[in-house]
C-alpha cells in the first residue's frame, strides 16, 4: 500500500490574537482545542488560563488535525515576538508535509481444512515511520477478532525513513490491515471452492480471541444477511469473468469490517433556564460527523424540550474537558457525559417540583417520571411544567457539570462490525474501472440520527473507493520528498466516481457498552471497503492486483 494523504478541501491555518494582557486566543483548524491549548502552554511556558483555542468549525480532518500542526506554533511564536495578531495559512503543497497514512508491505499465509475452517493464519506487517518517532497502529490483530482460528502468528515491524512522521488517517491500522486480511480470505475462498460469504460464516467468532472476551454485542451475522439480500448476492455467478454488461466485465466482491467501539473520559455542562431553554457545552470538536446535532438531540431528549430551544457549544478549550474528536469515540464519550449531566439536572428539577404545594409529583422517583413536551409527567398521567418546577425551586436556572468515565474493567470486548458488498464494471478493452454499487450493512449499537450516521458511512465508503482505485502519494526516493503535492496529481474520487451507495443500519442492542448503548460510525464505513472493491475486480477479471491503488495501467499490465 502506498502513502496516502488526508487532503481536506480547505488548508490548515491558525490565527493567534494578542489580547494585550499576556493572554493569547488562537483560532486553529484542529480536532482537539484542549490538546492544542496544552501544547501551546507547554511549549511556550505559559499558564493554561492564558491560552484559549477556538475551533467552532473545523472542516475536513480525517485524523490530520488530531495533533497540533506547525501553523499553530508558528502563529503563536510570531504573536509573542510582535505583540500583535498573526495569521499563518499553509499552501496546498505544504499540506503534503504534514502527517500521512504510512506506506506498508503485508505478507499473509492462510490454511484451512476441507470444510473451510481456518487451521492457521500468519500476518506480517512492515510499516514506515520517521527517524525521530515510532508511529504505528494495530494492523495485524483484526483477524483474531473476526475469525476463529487456533494457530495465529502475527508480526508488526517498523522501518525508520528520512521523512516526517505518519499520522492517523481514517481508521488507522484497521483500513490497512483489513484490506490485506479480507483480500486473503477472498483468495482462500476461491482456493477452497467456497462462496466468500460462506467462508466467513464458517469461521465466525463470538469472542475476541486476543483478549479472550465475549462481545458486548455482535450482529455481524445479521449484517451479512441483510447486506447480501439487499445487494442480491445469491444471484452471483462465482466463476471469474462470467458476468458481463455489454462490453464491460461485471464483478461482485464482499468483505468484512470491524472497528473498536471506544469511550474516553469526557465532561459536559448543562444549563436549563426558567423559560425552558437549554445550553449544553463540551470542549469537543465537530469535523463533520454532526457533533452539534448529537449534543442537541441528546439534551432535548433527556430534558424534554424542543430541539430549537437547545444550544450546543463546542470547539472552545475553556469548556468542560473532552477528548480529541477521532477514533469514532466522540458520541460515546461526550454523549455519555451529556447523559450523566442531564440526569443530574433531572434529579434537581424533580426535587424542585416536589417542593411545590400540592405537587402532583410528590413522592415520585426519577425512574417513575418522564421528561417530554416541556413537562415532567408521572406514569399515572399527573404532570407539572418544567417552568413551574424551576419556579418552585425559587431559582432562575439549573446549572450542572458532570464527567463520564469508561468501564476499564469490563468483561466484554466492544467493537462495531460491517459487511460490505461491492459491484464493479470494467471496460474489457480500456481497463476503466467503475464502482457502480456498494451496500454497507453496519451494526453499531444505537443509532441516534440515521441521516447523520448514514452520511458518515457514505463519506467513509468514498474514502474506501479512493484507497482502492485512486489515492497514491509518489515519493522521490533520492531526496525523500513527495512529488504528488497538489490535487491535480494526487487523485481523489470525484462525483463522477461515486455512484449508488446503500447504507443499512442493523438493529443492535448493547446494554453493556455505556448507558446509551452507543458505538461510533466514523471509521467503520471505510474498513473493508477497499478489499470488497478489490475482490470484485478479481471476480470481474480473474486478476489479483496486489498493489494499491488498482489503476488502469496495473490492471492492463497484469
Amino acid at each position: 500500500m502506498p502513502v496516502e494523504h488526508h487532503n481536506a478541501m480547505e488548508m490548515f491555518a491558525a490565527t493567534a490574537v494578542w489580547e494585550g494582557d499576556g493572554r493569547i486566543t488562537v483560532y486553529d483548524k484542529t480536532q482537539g482545542p484542549q490538546n492544542c491549548r496544552d501544547y501551546v502552554a507547554n511549549v511556550f511556558g505559559r499558564r493554561q488560563e492564558k491560552v484559549r483555542v477556538l475551533c467552532p468549525y473545523v472542516g475536513g480532518g480525517f485524523g490530520s488535525g488530531l495533533r497540533p500542526q506547525y501553523e499553530l506554533p508558528l502563529a503563536v511564536l510570531a504573536t509573542l515576538a510582535l505583540k500583535r495578531s498573526v495569521q499563518v495559512a499553509l499552501t496546498r503543497q505544504q499540506m503534503f508535509t504534514l502527517g500521512y497514512r504510512a506506506a506498508n508491505i503485508q505478507s499473509l499465509a492462510l490454511a484451512a481444512d476441507r470444510d473451510g475452517r481456518l487451521a492457521a493464519f500468519r500476518h506480517t506487517f512492515i510499516g514506515m515511520t520517521s527517524q525521530f518517532e515510532d508511529f504505528q497502529r494495530n494492523s495485524v490483530g483484526w483477524s483474531s477478532q473476526l475469525y476463529s482460528c487456533a494457530n495465529v502468528e502475527t508480526a508488526q515491524k517498523l522501518v525508520k525513513l528520512d521523512q516526517n512522521t505518519p499520522c492517523d488517517m481514517r481508521a488507522p491500522g484497521g483500513a490497512e490491515g483489513l484490506f490485506a486480511i479480507e483480500w486473503a480470505m477472498d483468495e482462500l475462498a476461491y482456493a477452497a471452492g467456497l462462496d466468500p460469504l460462506e467462508l466467513r460464516l464458517i469461521n465466525y467468532s463470538d469472542k475476541d480471541q486476543i483478549e479472550d472476551k465475549p462481545y458486548s454485542s455482535k450482529e455481524l451475522r445479521e449484517c451479512y444477511r441483510q447486506g447480501a439480500e439487499r445487494f442480491g448476492w445469491s444471484k452471483r455467478n462465482p466463476q471469474p469473468r462470467s458476468m458481463r454488461d455489454g462490453n464491460e466485465l461485471v464483478g461482485w466482491g464482499m468483505a468484512t469490517g470491524i472497528w473498536e467501539a471506544m469511550q474516553m473520559p469526557a465532561s459536559a455542562r448543562a444549563v436549563l433556564t426558567a423559560n425552558g431553554s437549554v445550553e449544553i457545552a463540551s470542549a469537543t470538536a465537530d469535523i463533520g460527523p454532526g457533533t452539534y446535532t448529537m449534543m442537541t438531540q441528546l439534551a432535548a431528549e433527556m430534558l424534554g424540550v424542543p430541539l430549537d430551544q437547545v444550544t450546543a457549544k463546542l470547539g472552545d478549550s475553556t469548556l468542560p474537558d473532552a477528548p480529541v474528536e477521532g477514533g469514532s469515540f466522540t458520541t460515546s464519550s461526550v454523549g455519555s457525559a451529556i447523559h450523566t449531566v442531564c440526569r443530574a439536572v433531572q434529579e434537581e428539577l424533580l426535587q424542585f417540583a416536589q417542593q411545590a404545594g400540592g405537587s402532583p409529583l410528590a413522592g415520585a422517583r426519577l425512574d417513575q417520571v418522564t421528561f417530554a413536551g416541556g413537562k415532567i409527567r408521572r406514569d399515572d398521567g399527573r404532570e407539572m411544567s418544567i417552568a413551574d418546577a424551576i419556579r418552585a425551586g425559587k431559582v432562575d436556572r439549573i446549572e450542572k457539570e458532570a464527567n463520564a468515565e469508561p468501564d476499564e474493567n469490563s468483561k466484554y470486548a466492544h467493537f462495531t462490525h460491517s459487511a460490505i458488498f461491492a459491484e464493479v464494471k470494467i471496460d474489457e478493452q480500456l481497463g476503466v474501472i467503475r464502482v457502480t454499487r456498494v451496500v454497507s450493512a453496519v451494526a453499531a449499537g444505537r443509532i441516534l440520527n440515521p441521516k447523520v450516521a448514514g452520511s458518515q458511512i457514505i463519506g467513509a465508503v468514498v474514502g474506501g473507493i479512493g484507497m482502492a482505485l485512486h489515492e497514491e502519494t509518489a515519493t522521490d526516493h533520492r531526496f525523500g520528498r513527495f512529488m504528488t503535492h497538489n490535487l491535480a496529481d494526487y487523485h481523489v474520487p470525484t462525483s463522477a466516481d461515486v455512484q449508488a451507495i446503500d447504507v443499512i443500519f442493523v438493529e443492535e442492542r448493547d446494554q453493556e457498552i455505556n448507558q446509551l448503548g452507543i458505538k461510533g460510525v466514523g471509521e467503520i464505513g471505510i474498513v473493508g471497503t477497499a478489499a470488497a472493491i478489490a475482490n470484485a475486480i478479481y471476480h470481474a477479471t480473474g486478476k489479483r492486483i496486489r498493489d494499491l491503488p488498482i489503476t488502469i495501467d496495473r490492471l492492463m499490465r497484469w
